[in-house]
């Protein structure tokens, strides 16, 4: 057993708070490798954003929890070399499915888990939920559920359509369920395909695609069950039609892809959303500048000369995002 406080890391409570009475939201970012990591806390050390490290299943499967629990605690102590004094980094589990995944991620370190069994009937949602968070909490670990289904894929989670969180449904799910945070869904979607094009107007100006707006009075109507409880959105990657153009320019086929409009993101964490979830922005900027580099340099084969830009243009996009989206920096002083 170890515990997240022996390797520096906190848990969301207190940001959660923090977040929730300043109108802005916590980046919560998906990494999978040193490079993504690295970028990650090179941004917030230079913003002081408070920042959760997530994982998802398949970063486990691809790189290993133990490596990434590893990762974390260097994080860590990689932000103070950065002068951040006292970093805020939260290692958190993303989609968890079982009681044992989530109870396996609480054992090796990690600060807050997420239970989502929100494929699963309301009552069994809420019995799994209930059954991680009396384990994780013995531990002052946090937890995350989720109501309602987003569609999209994005590693091992995938579902075809999207079904809206039930108002109604959330005072009892929170109160039953005893988890620290829900994620709900209000027209987020997993993966950079998430909206199709017949669900999407076309900018006349531009001919580029626009997604349908998100459900701010689903949003709203869950903020006044709930009051002050912490909210999450997942699948907010904004899908940066430059780094899309770059992909394709240098021998990509990515088509119709389409993002969240980042005016309604920023809307969005001056609620009672206090966590944001972003993958697929860092993976297209990854992608883009590796791409760039075969293209310009193709007898390169030194990982690093790929590697480091790709690093630069995820610290940009992480720093954009935080400061122009999230509202967080200097939130971590």
């Amino acid at each position: 057993m170890v515990s997240y406080k022996e390797l520096g890391l906190v848990n969301t409570v207190e940001m959660f708070k923090k977040a929730v009475a300043g109108g802005y939201a916590i980046p919560a970012f998906n990494f999978n490798n040193m490079e993504q990591m690295q970028a990650i806390i090179q941004a917030c050390a230079e913003t002081k954003s408070p920042v959760i490290l997530q994982v998802s299943s398949g970063a486990r499967k691809y790189a290993n929890q133990t490596i990434l629990r590893y990762m974390a605690e260097g994080a860590v102590q990689y932000a103070k070399e950065l002068g951040w004094e006292h970093p805020q980094i939260c290692l958190h589990l993303d989609h968890g499915d079982t009681f044992e995944l989530c109870k396996s991620c609480v054992d090796m370190g990690f600060s807050s888990v997420m239970i989502d069994a929100s494929s699963l009937p309301f009552e069994e949602n809420i019995k799994l939920t209930k059954q991680v968070v009396e384990y994780a909490h013995k531990y002052d670990v946090t937890v995350e559920a989720e109501l309602g289904v987003l569609a999209g894929v994005e590693d091992d989670v995938s579902a075809e359509e999207s079904h809206y969180t039930k108002p109604e449904e959330v005072i009892e799910f929170a109160t039953r369920s005893g988890c620290d945070s829900l994620a709900i869904s209000i027209g987020t979607s997993h993966g950079a395909y998430k909206f199709k094009p017949e669900q999407c107007k076309v900018d006349p100006a531009t001919g580029r695609l626009v997604p349908p707006p998100l459900a701010f009075d689903v949003l709203h109507e869950i903020e006044k069950k709930l009051p002050g409880f912490p909210i999450v959105l997942h699948g907010s990657s904004s899908v940066p039609q430059e780094e899309v153009d770059t992909i394709n320019k240098y021998g990509g086929a990515l088509k119709a892809a389409v993002g969240i409009p980042e005016e309604q993101l920023r809307e969005a964490a001056k609620s009672a959303v206090c966590k944001i979830n972003i993958d697929s922005d860092s993976r297209l900027a990854m992608t883009a500048a590796i791409r760039k580099v075969f293209a310009e340099k193709p007898a390169e084969f030194d990982p690093r000369k790929y590697l480091g830009p790709a690093r630069d243009s995820m610290k940009k996009l992480y720093m954009h995002k935080i400061i122009n989206v999230l509202g967080s920096a200097g939130k971590a002083e």
